[in-house]
């Protein structure tokens, strides 16, 4: 399997046991949703449903393959998602922290860009 076809698949486990970890609440009625958009790859975890009578629809994470590294865009879980992506075996030069402005990221242990 090739590197690109390999980080697809990992995207995939991962937003499937981030969204096997939600917890149901009575009186809540939230989903977890991966999308995949596999040909242009973008993944996403959302909760949709509803609470109560307030609407919800949120964007848990949202990650991406771009030049054939793993851009975390956005991260709203309480275990980095980027650890998650090291122990499936993705190295930190092939994972890029894309929620830091790109003149902090030099600084963080994973690739710029």
């Amino acid at each position: 399997m090739d590197k690109l076809s390999r980080y697809r698949e990992i995207i995939k486990q991962v937003l499937e046991l981030y969204a096997s970890w939600s917890k149901r609440k009575p009186g809540v009625d939230v989903v977890n949703e991966i999308v995949v958009d596999a040909e242009r790859d973008h993944y996403e975890l959302l909760n949709v449903g509803w609470e109560n009578e307030c609407r919800v629809h949120f964007a848990v994470l949202h990650l991406d393959i771009i030049n054939n590294k793993i851009w975390i865009q956005h991260d709203a879980t309480n275990r980095p998602v980027a650890d998650a992506l090291l122990e499936a075996g993705v190295p930190s030069e092939d994972i890029v922290l894309a929620f830091h402005p790109p003149e902090a990221r030099q600084y963080t242990e994973f690739a710029a860009a």
